[in-house]
């Protein structure tokens, strides 16, 4: 193909996306550095905090797929706004929370409502509507990689903050960052019907997407599968500082074990992207699930110690959100783009209820019995069944008689 008719990648749309997605996600994953001493100043326990995270997730995933269908009618830049606003608010409500209360509002509903408005699915449906179908697999692995940046940034970053200023004001710094979203949101205006289709467009609504979606089949195992992710990586966010902590390794090293989970993710989505064109996404997804439980049972296994930490933290980050590329890249290839942001949410609110559970009994468990090896053994549980239900996904365009293509 002559290089005059080859599409232009959008790069102005990709690195606006990223850099908001490295914002949202950054502050988040770092969340379980304020743990153990916001609680410690607080007088709370873990059951607490869980319940704020756990909250937060739930927001997320109830949040994501309404947004989604807002930001395919309306437009993605108007979406993000809100999400800018509803972030800085939610960090500086827990930064002074006087009771448990304060804490879930702050914590859990702002926090969780403001990233799922600008969830990495709002993020990569805009992506989704500006590039070809052979340039997707590699903007959403961009994408992706953008957050995992975030996490990378931000876990030794929080440290320092919390070191400097103390958790209060730390999470106060990181509120007026949040600020940039709405900045940053300008570039990436345009609704559904903006940019450039990547299969033909079908007159159909919201409710009737719906509805095709869950009466089908592959779809509905992909929704399962990707309750699994949230569990892990969720539970990992949120209670794996306090984990090391228990296990007696120095602080530092969570700090350090966090960001090389974003580190080792910026290659691993990016990895997984570029494959998403080569190799079946459903095959990479089982690879993936497969390859978290046998890291999982071989690191809760090994005597803990700060070379294990590394290595772990390190082939989870392999593994961590490059999930997203072809899971996104499933729901776009089996019913296009038109309504990506509703179904890319309602997979991902599955991811939520899942992440809701990992961090509420990881709290929970931790409180009651000591130790966090039940909720370890079930992840490496799910990540089993995750694999086996990726496996017969069809990886085609759902059938639609009757349908008339849009004009």
């Amino acid at each position: 193909m002559p290089n005059a008719a080859r599409p232009a990648f959008p790069w102005t749309i990709i690195i606006a996306g990223s850099l908001i997605t490295m914002l949202v996600f950054g502050p988040r994953s770092a969340l379980g550095l304020f743990q153990l001493p916001l609680l410690q100043d607080r007088g709370w326990d873990r059951s607490t905090f869980g319940l704020a995270i756990a909250l937060q997730n739930l927001c997320w995933g109830v949040s994501q797929p309404i947004f989604g269908a807002v930001a395919d009618r309306w437009g993605t830049g108007r979406v993000l706004v809100i999400a800018g606003l509803l972030y800085a608010s939610g960090l500086v409500v827990m930064a002074i929370a006087p009771a448990p209360i304060w804490l879930h509002i702050g914590a859990g509903i702002l926090l969780g409502t403001a990233i799922g408005a600008a969830s990495i699915g709002t993020i990569l449906s805009a992506f989704a509507r500006h590039v070809t179908p052979e340039q997707r697999s590699l903007a959403f692995g961009i994408g992706t990689a953008a957050s995992s940046a975030g996490m990378f940034l931000f876990s030794p970053i929080s440290v320092e903050l919390i070191r400097r200023f103390g958790w209060q004001d730390a999470l106060v710094v990181m509120s007026g960052m949040m600020l940039l979203v709405p900045v940053l949101a300008t570039a990436l205006r345009g609704n559904a019907s903006s940019g450039r289709p990547g299969a033909p467009t079908f007159e159909q609504t919201a409710r009737e997407a719906l509805v095709e979606a869950f009466t089908h089949r592959s779809y509905l195992l992909l929704v399962a599968g990707f309750f699994v992710c949230g569990y892990q990586v969720a539970f990992i966010t949120a209670h794996f500082p306090a984990y090391l902590g228990d296990m007696g390794i120095d602080v530092r090293y969570a700090g350090m074990a966090m960001a090389l989970i974003g580190l080792f993710n910026i290659a691993g989505s990016l990895i997984v992207g570029a494959l998403g064109n080569r190799m079946p996404k459903r095959k990479i997804l089982a690879f993936i699930y497969l390859a978290r439980s046998v890291a999982v049972t071989t690191f809760v296994l090994l005597p803990k110690s700060p070379l294990t930490v590394v290595i772990f933290a390190a082939v989870m980050g392999l593994l961590w959100l490059s999930t997203v590329p072809p899971t996104n890249g499933l729901v776009a290839v089996m019913f296009g783009t038109r309504h990506l942001g509703l179904l890319g949410g309602m997979v991902f609110f599955s991811h939520q209820i899942g992440s809701f559970l990992g961090v509420w009994m990881g709290g929970v468990l931790r409180d009651r019995m000591g130790t966090y090896d039940v909720v370890w053994w079930t992840g490496v549980a799910l990540g089993v069944f995750a694999a086996l239900v990726h496996w017969p996904i069809e990886e085609r365009m759902v059938e639609r008689p009757g349908l008339v293509p849009a004009e």
